[in-house]
């Protein structure tokens, strides 16, 4: 089953990227354009009702910080989240995350695992309804900020700060809507943009970065911009053993289940990791362990097999058969505009604003 699911998002992803052709090829490309047109009508009408104020948003108690991006998965939002969840924590406001909890229907997802296992010290709330959950977060445990998690298209609960989050390596999601492409919504609803937070920087060059900030400016013209890389800390163990970069080198295997697989392969590269085996699963993914298992055994036994660290939460293996499993951690590590970036969330969170330098 999990083979037959990476190879179905392997087959979309070159459709939509043109790769593959024929008669067939371009009908299946020309029936997804037209269901882009009804998807992207919906979604600017429903934009503009809310813009115009025919379907009027629900404000919180307390001041609302919204994450989110405008494509389908993979521009880092969880490190983000952690970021601004930390940040706040270091500054004693008492914050929580809330968030839609995708595939969380047998318990906490992946990204719930992962900021519990990071920020413990952190509540993360999850559920369909997050005005009913903004109101429980108040109400019942008396938090004075909250993270809206992947919240850009989530408008019925008002936010004080909108956070948008553009993968440098994938910034527009092969420039159509879904399902044609990957855009949630069209560049030019960047404009609601307070901060736009420009991840994996370092993975293009200053040329595609500079025009890339160009582009951003000029859908956005007020927005602050951020640039950021995912910084590898250490590589972990599901029995919370850590491990020094440097230890690991030589030829591995490496898989994940994430939005944008390419920029965790260049990541790995760039720590000087050898990878000569490299699956790619659909981000959420559930993974079936004997499968990987029976494709492990086929490795050389001395390849260690690495992941992400919200792969690793849901796996809760040490090993896959007799190879090390290990998961590299990464934070998110600003680049340019942080102080500009820590002034706008201490100028929507009164409780941090007191209590920063």
């Amino acid at each position: 089953m999990a083979k037959r699911s990476e190879e179905r998002t392997a087959n979309y992803l070159r459709l939509i990227r043109g790769e593959e052709r024929g008669p067939r090829a371009s009908m299946i490309r020309g029936l997804l354009r037209m269901a882009s047109w009804t998807y992207g009508s919906a979604t600017w009408l429903r934009n503009r009702c809310f813009d115009w104020g025919w379907k009027p948003g629900v404000a919180a108690s307390v001041p609302v910080m919204s994450v989110g991006n405008l494509t389908v998965g993979g521009t880092g939002k969880t490190p983000c989240v952690e970021y601004i969840a930390r940040f706040l924590r270091d500054l004693d406001v008492r914050v929580a995350i809330l968030s839609r909890g995708y595939g969380s229907a047998g318990g906490p997802n992946d990204e719930a695992l992962l900021l519990a296992e990071n920020l413990p010290n952190v509540p993360h709330l999850q559920g369909a309804d997050r005005v009913a959950l903004a109101a429980k977060a108040v109400a019942k445990f008396d938090f004075n900020a909250l993270i809206l998690d992947d919240g850009f298209q989530h408008r019925r609960l008002k936010r004080d700060l909108d956070i948008v989050l553009v993968d440098a390596t994938q910034p527009w999601g092969f420039g159509r809507l879904l399902p044609r492409g990957l855009l949630r919504e069209p560049p030019r609803e960047l404009w609601r943009a307070d901060v736009v937070l420009i991840t994996h920087s370092d993975q293009v060059a200053e040329e595609n970065l500079r025009q890339l900030k160009s582009e951003i400016r000029h859908l956005s013209p007020h927005a602050i911009i951020v640039e950021s890389e995912h910084r590898p800390l250490e590589w972990l163990t599901a029995d919370s053993r850590t491990i020094p970069l440097d230890e690991i080198h030589g030829n591995t295997a490496a898989f994940c289940g994430i939005g944008n697989p390419a920029a965790f392969r260049n990541t790995l590269e760039s720590i000087g990791v050898t990878i000569r085996e490299f699956r790619a699963f659909p981000d959420h993914h559930r993974y079936d362990s004997a499968e990987l298992e029976s494709w492990v055994q086929q490795l050389p036994s001395d390849w260690p097999v690495l992941t992400t660290q919200k792969d690793l939460v849901k796996l809760k293996q040490t090993k896959l058969a007799a190879h090390d499993l290990l998961a590299l951690r990464i934070e998110l590590s600003i680049q340019k505009g942080e102080e500009a970036l820590q002034q706008m969330i201490c100028s929507v969170v009164p409780a941090a604003a007191q209590l920063s330098p």
